[in-house]
């Protein structure tokens, strides 16, 4: 569904991204792994148009990323930001049913707060919460909330960015259970970025290694352990020696 050929970025003097090659094929769970700094964000913004890239082709189902039309592209994806991204001033219900309010699709308000709630629902939170604002709730649920909002409108395609952040390891493992089912339950097509290897273990079904702006290495999840590749064993394991530099 979504292929990279020779994808290049850099700003200024600083090239992110070094021709990165990548396929993510439809209805499959994909994980980029690697440390802070090593584009993965970069990447995940130059597919979804954000950030333009500099060189090299990404598309979606054939399709030029960079030449299709905006508002029917983005209506395809659904996206869990790394830090939730709660509108403060809305309530619960008005942050998973923004999209549903708004564009040529928009619905009903009675409508969307059915569809909030039925999302709410979903990712394991009771219907009163959805008058409550993002402030009166902890780490765990405005996550969980984020979620709700990003299957909100049966998006094709999912984006989670550092989806367990600043959650405690039982909560973590409870959302990334939650990606993994909704995923499936959807059919979608899923690209996580995460340095956590609890979720890269309980979402992927395929894996990616980026560093230094390049694939290091891509295989099933399965795979991984076994592989030999020196990068993706330090990095796994956590290791202070070996191809990645502790100092970056």
């Amino acid at each position: 569904m979504i292929q990279m050929q020779g994808v290049t970025k850099s700003f200024g003097t600083n090239r992110v991204l070094r021709g990165v090659d990548l396929t993510i094929a439809s209805g499959s769970s994909m994980v980029i792994i690697g440390g802070s700094g090593t584009g993965k964000s970069v990447l995940l913004k130059c597919v979804l148009g954000l950030v333009q890239h500099d060189a090299g082709t990404i598309t979606l189902d054939g399709q030029d990323v960079t030449k299709a039309e905006r508002d029917a592209f983005l209506a395809r994806f659904g996206m869990l930001f790394q830090g939730g991204a709660l509108f403060d001033s809305l309530k619960v219900w008005e942050n998973v049913a923004f999209r549903l309010m708004r564009g040529a699709a928009k619905r009903p308000k009675a409508e969307a707060r059915e569809i909030a709630i039925e999302k709410l629902r979903r990712v394991g939170l009771k219907p009163d919460v959805a008058d409550q604002f993002p402030a009166e709730l902890s780490g765990g649920m405005q996550k969980r909330v984020g979620l709700a909002r990003a299957i909100a409108a049966e998006p094709e395609i999912i984006f989670f960015d550092e989806p367990t952040t600043g959650l405690d390891p039982i909560m973590a493992g409870v959302i990334n259970e939650l990606i993994r089912e909704i995923v499936v339950e959807m059919g979608a097509t899923a690209m996580t970025i995460t340095h956590d290897m609890s979720s890269v273990r309980a979402i992927a079904d395929q894996v990616a290694m980026l560093h230094e702006g390049t694939i290091k290495w891509s295989g099933p999840v399965a795979e991984m352990d076994a592989t030999p590749d020196p990068y993706v064993q330090q990095f796994i394991h956590g290791r202070a020696t070996g191809p990645i530099s502790a100092v970056r």
